[in-house]
């Protein structure tokens, strides 16, 4: 008797879906191409030109990052065009806290099935955080693993490469005290904290995904959606302009563990807790968990998600033009002397 014969689709895996896939979002991966590009989608492997003249020593830095339980969100919502956003936002604005230009951008994306529609969701929201971020998405793998992955969940990570002048690196060496920090503000949660904002929200506090947050006029989901805000185009211009001695992408960790990432030895940070109002979303999750200050300035970026470190008489200077570029800044504090090697942030 003659046995069935048996097939890749047969064990889960659907190559047609996934050629159908390529075709649906190659319009959207085009849009973002810079014209360093010389592949388009589809090749082994993305091909990036580095313009020649342009940089007398040039430096690439790399970044990677995924977008952690704020996924979870996504699967609850079944919104799957905003986390693409989020992806991108958080190699990139790691790769400027260096003063580099974002050049490409490559994603990952796993899953159990391959939905396409809901899969070119996901890449939809990363084209347009690329175009954001002004680097083109020039490649990513797609990886259908049946049995991996619950039921309509999927995972991502992103890759991220961007160049900068070898002369015109920010590493935060030539902070000295009296220098002003300044805080851009955040769009939310961004994509740190959400395993505690979860189990405060859903499992302490009851709260449903789709009621509308007291005190707000938006639900639990669309807030805890909102993207990753991306500091790219305002941050570069204002480094056309003025000298930044030092800048810290507020992630997991908070204002507490990030700003002293940069800090050279002898410098402490002190921050008035007063200089910006910290979101309602924020404010919910501490009183509804009854956490501790400290925590949440070490989970959470509570309302700032980028700073950066500048001479003191540039500070209103430096706000004001990122006003003009649709950032709201605040001098959130300034740097002091410290008798210890390792700077830490004083909140006041």
């Amino acid at each position: 008797m003659k046995k069935n014969s048996i097939t890749y689709a047969s064990s889960g895996v659907n190559i047609e879906e996934g050629n159908r896939f390529v075709s649906k979002i190659k319009p959207l991966v085009k849009k973002t191409f810079r014209p360093e590009v010389l592949t388009g989608l589809g090749g082994f492997g993305g091909l990036f030109e580095l313009s020649q003249g342009k940089y007398k020593e040039p430096v690439l830095v790399s970044s990677t990052d995924g977008v952690g339980t704020k996924l979870k969100i996504a699967f609850l919502t079944d919104i799957h065009n905003t986390v693409g956003i989020d992806l991108v936002a958080m190699c990139v604005n790691d790769i400027l806290v260096q003063g580099a230009e974002p050049l490409f951008f490559l994603d990952y994306f796993g899953t159990g099935l391959l939905e396409t529609d809901k899969a070119a969701e996901v890449v939809e929201g990363i084209a347009r955080g690329c175009e954001e971020a002004g680097c083109a998405l020039i490649g990513g793998e797609t990886a259908e693993m049946p049995g991996f992955y619950g039921k309509g969940e999927y995972d991502l990570a992103g890759f991220s490469v961007g160049i900068v002048e070898k002369e015109k690196i920010i590493d935060g060496s030539t902070i000295t005290p009296g220098d002003a920090v300044i805080g851009l503000k955040s769009s939310g949660l961004h994509s740190n904290g959400y395993s505690l904002a979860r189990k405060v929200l859903f499992e302490i506090m009851g709260l449903d995904i789709s009621q509308t947050l007291e005190g707000t006029d938006k639900s639990v989901g669309e807030l805890l959606l909102t993207p990753t805000r991306i500091y790219v185009k305002p941050v570069l211009g204002l480094l056309k302009k003025f000298t930044i001695k030092g800048m810290a992408h507020i992630t997991g960790g908070g204002l507490i563990e990030n700003i002293p990432r940069i800090l050279p030895k002898g410098v402490d940070v002190s921050i008035d807790r007063a200089a910006w109002e910290i979101p309602h979303i924020f404010k919910v999750i501490q009183e509804g968990g009854n956490i501790d200050e400290n925590e949440m300035y070490r989970v959470f970026n509570n309302g700032i998600g980028f700073t950066l470190f500048c001479e003191d008489k540039d500070a209103e200077s430096i706000i004001e033009t990122l006003k003009e570029s649709g950032e709201e800044a605040y001098i959130l504090g300034k740097a002091l002397p410290s008798a210890n090697d390792d700077g830490k942030v004083i909140l006041k």
